[in-house]
């Protein structure tokens, strides 16, 4: 059952953060037939606890039903009508390097409700080339593009350039950009900008090697030394 949606509050923006998790958890369950799940089921599937799980739908005004838990399609609506998915987000890639190409190429931006209408670049000799059927326009498309509709501006290019471009989606009326350049942008206080930085993931990952690692290398001098010290104890 859904609560009276003019009570809903703000939602956080942890809670926001999460919300993509439950959709991919649901459409895996929906692939699969099975049409209602348990909080508990929902919140490992997303890698997180039922109760956390719980709180972040009731923002939503969802709250299952006691003995049946969430309808797995009517729950997906809920939060993808929250995420704003519910309608096509017209999106530009700008910088059509190894990154540009393979974000062009990607067919998940459709399903989940993004649609690339435009690929952009400075480079002369790039203009004109097609892919993933879009011919490559130059930076002066913007202006035409925002004036239809531009709704989402990604950058992938090289991190000194990518200010400049961000200066200029801004410039056309952008106000969300999703940054896979190695940097950080200033923008308007109106201007949200989400950072996906590759290789600060894989420092972390490094970091966490690292310490399996010296775990690892700590437990086995433990073992070694161990009957040492027995033997230096009698």
């Amino acid at each position: 059952m859904s609560a009276d949606p003019s009570a809903r509050r703000g939602i956080p923006d942890a809670t926001v953060a999460r919300l993509p998790e439950y959709l991919r958890a649901l459409t895996g369950f929906a692939e699969r037939g099975i049409t209602s799940v348990s909080s508990e089921e929902l919140a490992a599937a997303a890698g997180v606890r039922s109760a956390k799980l719980r709180k972040d739908l009731s923002h939503l005004g969802s709250y299952g039903v006691r003995g049946v838990g969430y309808e797995v399609d009517h729950l997906a609506y809920q939060i993808s009508r929250e995420l704003g998915l519910t309608q096509d987000w017209p999106v530009a890639i700008i910088g059509m390097g190894n990154l540009g190409h393979a974000l062009a190429a990607y067919s998940g931006f459709a399903t989940r409700g993004f649609r690339v209408v435009a690929l952009l670049d400075q480079d002369s000799h790039l203009l004109g080339q097609e892919i993933a059927g879009i011919t490559v326009q130059p930076m002066d498309a913007l202006t035409s593009l925002a004036e239809q509709g531009l709704a989402i501006g990604v950058i992938a290019t090289p991190a000194a350039s990518a200010q400049d471009v961000c200066d200029q989606l801004v410039a056309v009326g952008v106000r969300s950009i999703l940054n896979f350049a190695p940097c950080v942008l200033v923008v308007p206080e109106d201007v949200d900008v989400r950072k996906v930085d590759l290789s600060t993931e894989l420092q972390i990952l490094a970091f966490h090697e690292q310490r399996r690692a010296l775990a690892a290398e700590g437990a086995l001098e433990h073992v070694t030394l161990e009957p040492i010290n027995s033997a230096v104890g009698r």
